[in-house]
């Protein structure tokens, strides 16, 4: 392994990006967007291109104030060139990926060597979730490069000589204002939270310079405070002023219905970032090293994530990828435990083993199992298992399954059996990697072979009916749910009346284009009572509904 430490590391990043870009940007408009973040971000970037304008977020062309446009930008400038479609909104986070293992490695290398950068590298790239969201079209990985990259620099800003003082603080102020205008003003919380936590640990025994906050302050408003400031001079208060009650809200409800438990995100964050959330177990605990720099950036990596366990647990809201940026300190503290027990400074504990086993157990078996779940629906379905009529109608739907579809479960299951077995754990190294490569190749064989077809189950009834309706001069509205594949899907322009907006009028006053109307099996009911509303169709737990104007009745 010493030999890895005297290769060129411009070699090894040649490398890392050859292989980042050969994982994360194919297959990657194979499959519809997926309600709601990523058809989301992905309208607001297409009405960006049909309105012309840039400034300015709509959704359904109407102000959308719920994000800050960077990452729109991003995928507005990748619609340009790829066109609008799956491809192109995703596009932007493959780079994302691309960047962010390189520089995994050169943060790596710079704390120790080659070797642990690469081991960061694995940790990160060799993780379900970290590696799906390089393949998906929300917001977050940008959004947690950023803010990581903040906290990075604030880090060498605690440690380095003067020198170097004014140039970290620059850059961590500029990295923070570009999380704000990526997602508002949580980055800069979590960033100011972590910070707060690291001065309380040290006592507050930090130099820091007047003239080091007010730069930092001016760096961070001017980037970060652009495109609000742009909005207030254009006279658009009521966009700045929702964009904020809407940030309120979401740590003080449970928003568009997502709750749970105060533990969800460790539950997520231990299954999800599967096998590195194992190796990090064992990082937690106060080590000490000669190498100071390093123990400080271990110190700031814990704060990190207990910040945003801590957070995001007390938000009301629980998605999965509030906690995302978790992602960076567990795979720092995984490949710290690789690393101490490659120095045999401490050794791999045998239920570190026992607790891989169990939880790709967990893992892999919905699966193996899944195939076989439409296999025998029908029989799940007269027993009566399930009580939500629009799940039964979505299991209904017709997938073709080859009957191999398991095998990328059963055989990552079983190699990481072999793995355990074979491997001995003095060859810590060579087992963690192949460990990291059986998941990646897992969760790539996923992502083309099992997510097209739950996406067939779950939304492909909605959009392949929306994609009818392209180019027909028409009314479209969903009735009782909320989609923005009404509008991508079926690429909508704005309407020239604005009647359109009124429900009440398409359902029952003289509209002057047909209404094709959509709800979901549970509300057709509310409905029936509508005389001119003619139902044409039904799939999947999807009904369609057509209402024409008087002018196009025979």
């Amino acid at each position: 392994m010493e030999m890895i430490n005297k290769i060129n590391p411009v070699k090894i990043q040649f490398v890392i990006a050859f292989f980042a870009a050969l994982f994360f940007i194919p297959f990657n408009g194979g499959v519809h967007l997926f309600d709601w973040d990523e058809i989301n971000f992905a309208e607001a970037a297409r009405e960006m291109i049909v309105m012309n304008d840039y400034l300015n977020m709509h959704i359904n062309f109407l102000p959308f104030w719920e994000k800050p446009p960077l990452f729109i930008w991003m995928q507005v400038l990748s619609m340009k060139i790829f066109g609008i479609n799956e491809f192109a909104a995703r596009f932007p986070n493959a780079v994302a990926g691309i960047v962010t293992l390189l520089l995994l490695f050169n943060i790596g290398r710079k704390l120790k060597n080659n070797l642990f950068g690469i081991l960061w590298v694995f940790a990160f790239a060799g993780s379900i979730l970290p590696f799906l969201y390089f393949k998906s079209g929300i917001i977050d990985p940008w959004f947690n490069l950023f803010i990581f990259l903040s906290i990075y620099f604030l880090f060498l800003y605690t440690f380095l000589e003067n020198k170097k003082k004014l140039q970290n603080i620059i850059l961590s102020a500029t990295f923070a204002g570009l999380s704000v205008l990526t997602k508002g003003p949580v980055g800069f919380l979590l960033i100011a939270l972590t910070g707060a936590v690291f001065l309380i640990s040290i006592k507050f025994r930090l130099k820091v310079k007047i003239l080091d906050i007010f730069v930092y302050l001016l760096v961070f408003s001017f980037i970060g405070g652009s495109w609000f400031i742009i909005q207030l001079f254009n006279g658009n208060y009521e966009t700045v002023i929702d964009f904020l009650i809407y940030q309120v809200r979401l740590f003080q409800t449970k928003d568009a219905g997502h709750g749970g438990f105060f533990g969800y995100h460790f539950v997520i964050l231990l299954l999800t970032v599967f096998p590195t959330s194992i190796f990090a177990l064992k990082s937690f605990k106060k080590e000490t090293f000669e190498d100071s720099f390093y123990q400080m950036m271990k110190k700031w990596m814990v704060i990190l994530f207990w910040v945003v366990l801590i957070i995001f647990s007390i938000v009301k809201t629980k998605i999965v990828h509030y906690s995302s940026l978790a992602y960076f300190p567990l795979t720092f503290l995984a490949a710290n435990y690789i690393y101490r027990v490659y120095l045999k400074e401490i050794v791999w504990s045998k239920w570190i083993s026992v607790l891989l086993i169990f939880l790709s157990f967990l893992i892999t078996l919905p699966f193996i199992l899944l195939q076989f779940v439409d296999k025998y629906k029908s029989a799940i379905i007269a027993k009566n298992w399930i009580h939500d009529n629009f799940a039964i109608a979505n299991l209904n739907a017709e997938v073709h399954w080859s009957g191999f579809e398991f095998l990328p479960a059963f055989l990552y299951f079983l190699s990481l059996i072999l793995i355990l077995f074979f491997i001995k754990k003095e060859f810590v190294i060579k087992r963690a990697i192949l460990l990291w490569t059986a998941t990646l190749l897992f969760t790539f064989s996923l992502s083309i072979l099992i997510v097209p077809k739950i996406e067939l189950y779950s939304q492909n009834a909605l959009i392949e009916f929306f994609k009818s309706l392209e180019g027909k001069d028409v009314y479209i509205k969903n009735f009782h749910f909320k989609s923005y594949a009404t509008n991508f899907y079926s690429k909508t322009t704005p309407p020239e009346n604005t009647n359109f907006y009124n429900e009440e009028w398409l359902l029952t006053g003289d509209i002057d284009k047909d209404l094709y109307l959509v709800t979901k099996i549970q509300y057709a009911p509310l409905l029936k009572d509508i005389v001119d509303l003619e139902r044409i169709g039904e799939k999947n737990g999807f009904v369609f509904y057509l209402r024409k104007a008087k002018n196009n009745l025979e």
